[in-house]
């Protein structure tokens, strides 16, 4: 028998959340069906699928938390919990005929470009998949991120991350320990609080954490929106010209967050009664250098007499419990990581190289970057979605990525209409990008705020925040501009 030969598409799609499954849905609009989703999970959502953890939920508005050309107006709350994102999704996919190009549970080992052949050869667990064209949406909270510590492989309990909840293990009793007081922590810890018998919270840096203005959808606003649909839209661009109006001082002026960090002050105050504790959870960085965080439970949880904070990062993992940097010993039988994930050192980037063989994590060499976020120097006919500097700390991601999606199909179509086999930008439009973007960032609050935060990469760069109004990001990438690209029409 001869050697079986690889599955071959006209397009490969990495992942299967918001950017993949957008990506496959104006794939199909265009009028391309030759095209293949490789998801390694066994469902759509992403890091909605695989983030489970009690309270999960967006803090991003749910009607602008999804795609504009698939308006959900049955949405229960106005900020969406996990189970409704991950079947919003799903619905998404199902309707517009995107399931039967997925490979579920295909995980993706490597990504080599082939030169002579011009093409992608995708080494899965599914087998070898060739493909013209990629478009990659790995996403950034997709690789949890569990930092080395000192005795962890000694721990005689269980150990899990909040990104791989472990719903087996049943809380109740327990002597739980909560490494961080991130996004997630925020969101657990609340839920989990009441039923442990101790929990010990490790807090290396306190958040700025606001109310939450966060409440059900009621029946008679779901039945308005499904007959009115303009009303839903009027309602997400009031929401998304709120978050724009935060720019000015995130990006200009970040003195101008003090009001936003009265507010949160206040919020504090009235519910941290203890004048030495309430003090030693109150940052001393400017509000917005970190991610702002909305919770109405989070200080009455962790102010209740079953919980232990210890102020500093866990240094010691014990067999019998954990140890902070007094060196106490916390017994506990229960370790679960609120740690983050691997945004700027993603793991994708040492699985793709490009054309002179190199990963992109070798030529990025911990910082990240990208052409507009999208087309990377040496890796031809690859395009990236929430690639570097195109995060945000105000904002929808769902909005960022319509945009590169735009941008990505007006490539295609300009390649199409030139009959160009290779897409690949030039290195001295991806510098001189990357210089002007980088020039914004010393006065941002990001940059300057007096915080150590996952937007900054092992070089002290920011090379995840987009530092302007995400309707500039769109305007600049409603067109795709082959004057800074390389397009070839042969092999």
């Amino acid at each position: 028998m001869g050697e079986q030969r690889p599955d071959h598409f006209r397009i490969a799609v990495i992942g299967a959340g918001f950017g993949g499954i957008g990506a496959a849905i104006k794939l199909k609009q265009s009028g391309i069906d030759d095209f293949v989703v490789i998801e390694r999970e066994s469902g759509i959502g992403g890091t909605w699928w695989a983030n489970t953890y009690p309270g999960c939920q967006c803090d991003i508005p749910s009607h602008l938390y999804s795609f504009s050309f698939a308006p959900n107006p049955n949405w229960t709350r106005t900020y969406a919990p996990q189970a409704e994102i991950q079947r919003y999704l799903a619905d998404v996919a199902a309707r517009e005929g995107i399931l039967p190009h997925v490979r579920f549970g295909c995980e993706l080992y490597s990504a080599d470009w082939d030169d002579s052949a011009g093409l992608w050869r995708l080494e899965t667990s599914g087998g070898e998949v060739t493909a013209e064209r990629v478009i990659a949406a790995p996403g950034p909270l997709a690789e949890a991120q569990v930092p080395a510590v000192t005795g962890l492989d000694s721990f005689r309990g269980e150990v899990f991350h909040t990104a791989r909840w472990n719903h087996d293990r049943d809380l109740a009793g327990r002597r739980v320990a909560v490494i961080g007081t991130g996004a997630s922590a925020i969101q657990a810890v609340p839920r989990i609080q009441p039923e442990v018998e101790r929990l010990t919270l490790f807090q290396r840096t306190p958040p700025w954490v606001l109310p939450h203005g966060e409440r059900p959808i009621t029946a008679v606003e779901r039945f308005a929106y499904r007959r009115l649909p303009a009303l839903q839209r009027i309602v997400r661009a009031g929401i998304y010209w709120s978050r724009e109006a935060l720019v000015p001082a995130l990006v200009h002026r970040p003195a101008l967050t003090k009001v936003i960090e009265r507010i949160a002050r206040r919020h504090i105050a009235s519910q941290v009664a203890d004048p030495a504790l309430r003090e030693r959870l109150t940052p001393d960085y400017t509000i917005g250098c970190k991610r702002i965080l909305p919770s109405n439970d989070w200080y009455p949880a962790i102010t209740q007499p079953n919980v232990d904070i210890v102020f500093g990062g866990l240094t010691e993992v014990r067999p019998e419990g954990v140890v902070g940097p007094d060196g106490e010993l916390h017994e506990v039988d229960t370790i679960i990581f609120a740690t983050g994930f691997h945004v700027t050192d993603m793991p994708l980037a040492k699985l793709v190289r490009g054309r002179e063989g190199r990963t992109l994590a070798e030529l990025w060499q911990g910082s990240p970057q990208a052409y507009r976020g999208v087309t990377m120097a040496g890796f031809p006919n690859m395009f990236w979605l929430v690639g570097p500097n195109t995060g945000l700390g105000h904002n929808s991601i769902v909005f960022m990525i319509e945009a590169q999606l735009a941008y990505v199909m007006d490539a295609l179509r300009t390649a199409e209409a030139v009959g160009a086999t290779r897409i690949e930008v030039r290195p001295e439009a991806q510098s001189a990008y990357n210089e002007r973007l980088q020039a914004r960032m010393p006065g941002t609050v990001w940059n300057s705020g007096g915080c150590a935060s996952w937007y900054i990469d092992e070089n002290g760069r920011n090379s995840t925040i987009w530092p302007d109004f995400t309707w500039r990001f769109w305007t600049e990438n409603r067109r795709f501009d082959p004057a800074n690209y390389t397009l070839l029409s042969h092999i």
